[in-house]
């Protein structure tokens, strides 16, 4: 595989990343009391644990996509490796 074939998978990597971190977002606050009400059955979980977990979890995977695939993309980028 060469560097641009890299930067390239790295490209759609962060693409991907995000649309599934904004899919996340978007299913946790417009299914909020669904959802809390599903895993309230399986854990024993006050809302604002459940919140705060879900609110975690999002910014854990969040900071992995930055320093896992954005920060090697930029500097992929950013030397001119590829080009």
């Amino acid at each position: 595989m060469t560097v641009l074939e890299f930067q390239h998978v790295l490209g759609w990597c962060i693409i991907i990343n995000y649309a599934v971190l904004v899919l996340w977002f978007v299913v946790f606050i417009s299914a909020h009391d669904p959802l809390y009400r599903l895993h309230s059955r399986w854990f024993n979980l006050p809302l604002q644990t459940f919140d705060a977990l879900h609110y975690g979890a999002m910014m854990i995977y969040k900071i992995g996509i930055l320093l896992f695939v954005l920060v090697p993309w930029l500097a992929l980028h950013l030397s001119g490796g590829g080009s």
